[in-house]
C-alpha cells in the first residue's frame, strides 16, 4: 500500500472510522419482520423464486417468518443456498427476486426478501443451532480446489452426503470473496468467518490453506488422489489500464486495496490519499470508491467509459455510492497517468462515444489531479495455474468450459463459480455451482 505525503493514514478520527464502518443496513427487528412479511403474497408458482439463481422457496420462507417460525424459515433458506446470510447482504436483490415480486406491479414496492432472508439467518447464527448432519461415510473422497462460495457450498453438500471433502485453499483464510473482496460495512462482525465455521462444523471436511494449484500440486495428480476434484479457484488476475504510466507508485489493483481494508486489525493504519480516483464501473469499483471516501478521502471520483444504463454496478449501489459523496463520471476512458518522482500524480481521460457499435475515443483529453488511482476493470481467470494436467482442460471465452452439470472436459473434474465460462460472477450463482457440482459428483460416485 503507498504511503508518502498525499497517500496516509489516519485521516479521521477513530471514533468517525468506527461509525463509516459499522452495519450500513441494520438486522430488521422482529416487529419490522413480521409487518414485512405480512407483505408477501405467497404467489402460486411464484416468479421470485425463479430469479433466486439458488431456487429458494421464498414465500415459504416468509410465511414462516410470519408464523414464527425462524428456524423453518432458515432451514428453508440454508437448504438450498448454505451462505444464504451472505448472500443476505450482497445479493442484488433489486434485480433479481425483488425485482420479480408480484407486488412491484401493485404498489411499486416489492417485499423486502433480502432482509427477511437475513432475519431468519441471522437469528439461527445468533442462536448456534445447527441444521445439517451428515449422512452414513460412504468412503468417497473429493477435492476441492478453492475456498470461495463455490468452492465451500460444495464441499458443505458432499459432505453432507456422507463424502469426505479437503479444500485447498490459496490464502492463509476461506471464504473467498465474502472475506476479501466485500465492503466492510456490508459483512460486520467478522461474519465471512461465522459463516465459514458454520459450513465446517457439518464435518468431514479438511482444510489446507496456503496451498496454490499449479504450485503445490496439479489437477492431474489431485485426479489420481481423490475420487473427484472440484475447481473453484476464481479469477486471479486483474485487467490492466493499457495507458501510460500505470506502473507509477500509486496506481493500485481496487481487489488488493480491498482485501487489505478487510484485514487490517485498525483502520486508522491504512493509507489513503487525498484525491482518489477509481477506474470501473462495477460493484468492486464502487466498493473501492465508497471505502476511500469513508477513509477520509477528501475527493473521489468513479470514471467509467461508458454511460450509466451499461454499468454493471446496480443503481442502487451507484446511488448509494454517489450518497456517499463519490462523484461518478461517464464517457472517458484513462489514456496517461503522469507522475513526480515514480509517483502519481494526475490522470488523463479521453472522451468516449459510441460509433458504428463500438466505443471510441473523440481525441478530446481533459486531465484529473490524483494521488492514488484504483483499477478496479475487471478481473481474469488465470488458466496457467492449469497447467500439468494432461490433457488440458478445454477453456471457452477464457474461463473452464462446462456442462449443465458443472462437468469439465477432463474425467472426475468439475469445476464452478467465477472461474468456468458463462457466469454470472455473483456468490449466489458461485453458491449454486457448488451445489449443482456437488450433487453431480454425489451422482457419479454412487450410482
Amino acid at each position: 500500500m503507498t504511503t508518502h505525503r498525499d497517500v496516509a493514514p489516519g485521516r479521521l478520527p477513530t471514533a468517525d472510522l468506527k461509525s463509516n464502518f459499522c452495519d450500513a443496513h441494520p438486522v430488521l427487528t422482529r416487529p419490522e419482520a413480521l409487518i414485512e412479511s405480512d407483505r408477501c403474497l405467497y404467489c402460486y408458482d411464484a416468479p421470485c423464486i425463479t430469479a433466486c439463481p439458488t431456487s429458494i422457496d421464498i414465500p415459504s420462507f416468509i410465511r414462516k417468518i410470519g408464523s414464527g417460525n425462524t428456524k423453518g424459515a432458515a432451514k428453508d433458506i440454508l437448504s438450498a443456498n448454505i451462505m444464504g446470510g451472505m448472500c443476505a447482504r450482497v445479493c442484488p436483490t433489486e434485480i433479481l427476486c425483488e425485482q420479480a415480486c408480484v407486488r412491484n406491479k401493485l404498489d411499486d414496492e416489492p417485499v423486502a426478501i433480502g432482509d427477511l432472508q437475513r432475519h431468519a439467518t441471522d437469528w439461527l447464527f445468533d442462536k448456534g443451532i445447527q441444521l445439517f448432519e451428515r449422512a452414513p461415510e460412504t468412503g468417497k473422497t473429493i477435492a476441492v480446489v478453492g475456498g470461495g462460495p463455490a468452492g465451500l457450498s460444495c464441499a458443505h453438500r458432499l459432505a453432507t452426503l456422507g463424502h469426505n471433502v479437503t479444500v485447498y485453499e490459496a490464502r492463509p483464510k476461506l471464504g473467498g470473496l465474502n472475506e476479501y473482496g466485500i465492503a466492510a460495512y456490508k459483512t460486520v462482525d467478522d461474519y465471512a468467518q461465522r459463516e465459514v465455521d458454520y459450513i465446517l462444523a457439518i464435518g468431514g471436511i479438511t482444510v489446507v490453506t496456503d496451498w496454490v494449484l499449479g504450485r503445490d500440486g496439479h489437477v492431474s495428480e489431485l485426479a489420481q488422489e481423490f475420487d473427484a476434484v472440484f475447481l473453484g479457484m476464481g479469477l486471479g488476475g486483474v485487467n490492466a489500464l493499457m495507458a501510460e504510466g500505470e506502473d507509477l507508485t500509486g496506481v493500485e489493483n481496487a481487489v488488493d486495496f480491498i482485501a487489505a481494508l478487510r484485514q487490517v486489525s485498525d483502520l486508522s493504519m491504512l493509507p489513503i490519499g487525498r484525491k482518489v480516483v477509481v477506474i470501473g464501473g462495477g460493484n468492486t469499483a464502487i466498493d473501492a470508491a465508497t471505502q476511500a471516501k469513508r477513509l477520509g478521502a477528501e475527493d473521489v471520483t468513479l470514471v467509467y467509459r461508458r454511460g450509466k444504463e451499461t454499468m454493471t454496478a446496480t443503481p442502487v449501489e451507484q446511488d448509494w455510492a454517489q450518497t456517499n459523496g463519490v462523484k461518478i463520471k461517464h464517457w472517458a476512458k484513462p489514456v496517461k497517468v503522469s507522475g513526480e518522482g515514480g509517483q502519481a500524480t494526475s490522470i488523463t481521460f479521453e472522451y468516449t462515444q459510441m460509433s458504428g457499435g463500438k466505443l471510441t475515443g473523440t481525441g478530446e483529453t481533459f486531465e484529473m489531479a490524483a494521488d492514488q488511482i484504483f483499477k478496479a476493470i475487471g478481473q481474469t481467470f488465470v488458466p496457467g495455474a492449469l497447467n500439468g494436467s494432461t490433457p488440458q482442460i478445454t477453456l471457452e471465452s477464457g474461463r473452464i468450459k462446462v456442462d449443465a452439470e458443472r462437468k469439465t472436459s477432463l474425467p472426475k473434474v468439475w469445476a464452478g463459480g467465477d472461474c468456468v465460462a458463462g457466469g454470472q460472477d455473483l456468490t449466489v450463482a458461485s453458491v449454486e455451482d457448488g451445489k449443482q457440482a456437488a450433487l453431480s459428483i454425489h451422482k457419479a460416485l454412487m450410482g
